[in-house]
């Protein structure tokens, strides 16, 4: 009999109840793009479309159980890290993740679409020293950039010079999104701490369904990781993936806020990989 294996892929990020962002959006992503999507919950976020009033911490314990429990059993072929809350949480993934060689994806989460916090303050010299430098990529939007760089970034000049300083944290390379730049047109910069970078253009959509983007697009970034698709490669298909899925669901309500986007407009099979 011939058995079949999906790439499966391991998000660490926070638990979403509006269903929009966090471990939620990572899921439907994986599920969307033809992975098997395997999670460790950092954090239960109550949320909806309208903002964040409440975080609660898993404890680090439980986090690391959760990733070395999903690692030596579905050994997933890359990992996704998305909101990590606390310290503690922190040196705990970092620790654990030292054990394993697959690509990491780092999406900094640090400030939800409503503008509400999601990481305390104490955490983002910790998050630079100890995940950084094991990610494949970072994909800091500029909110985030400006944060962990002290720079204010309006263009893409600007963007590039934040990009180059945060290659100093040990990361392999830096996806700088600039979607909160005001403009009919979006860039994305991307540089590599070897090769040539690049600069993404793209036409701006007019939608209140973004909820979500930033977890969507590093979780793209990693399904196609798993995938084998080099770096590059990676950042193009998942770019295509939430652009598609952004315009696809700018007219549907979900809420009275920031809806989500639409992560299901057109799902590919699962790929199968034979196992020998």
């Amino acid at each position: 009999m011939t058995t079949y294996q999906y790439p499966a892929v391991l998000t660490i990020a926070g638990s979403d109840s509006g269903g929009g962002a966090g471990i939620q959006a990572d899921l439907k992503t994986f599920s969307a793009l033809g992975c098997f999507g395997t999670s460790a919950i950092t954090a239960v976020t109550v949320q909806n479309t309208r903002g964040v009033t409440g975080i609660h911490s898993i404890p680090a314990s439980v986090v690391q159980g959760q990733i070395k429990a999903v690692m030596d059993d579905i050994k997933p072929a890359a990992i996704k890290i998305g909101m990590v809350h606390s310290p503690e949480l922190v040196l705990a993934i970092a620790a654990q993740l030292k054990q394993y060689q697959v690509p990491v994806v780092v999406d900094p989460v640090m400030v939800a679409s409503s503008g509400d916090p999601l990481i305390k303050e104490e955490t983002i010299a910790l998050l630079q020293q100890e995940l950084f430098p094991l990610a494949q990529v970072i994909t800091p939007n500029l909110d985030e950039a400006q944060l962990l760089t002290g720079m204010s970034i309006q263009n893409v000049e600007e963007m590039q010079a934040a990009a180059q300083e945060l290659l100093h944290t040990g990361c392999r390379s830096v996806l700088l999104k600039g979607g909160h730049l005001k403009g009919a047109r979006l860039f994305d910069v991307y540089l590599p701490r070897q090769g040539d970078g690049h600069v993404y253009e793209s036409a701006a959509i007019q939608s209140q369904n973004t909820h979500g983007t930033g977890c969507t697009l590093s979780s793209a970034i990693a399904a196609y990781l798993a995938q084998g698709h080099p770096t590059v490669e990676a950042i193009q298909h998942a770019r295509h993936y939430v652009y598609q899925a952004i315009d696809q669901g700018k007219d549907v309500k979900t809420g009275e806020g920031h809806g989500p986007l639409n992560h299901f407009f057109s799902p590919r099979p699962m790929q199968k990989m034979q196992r020998k």
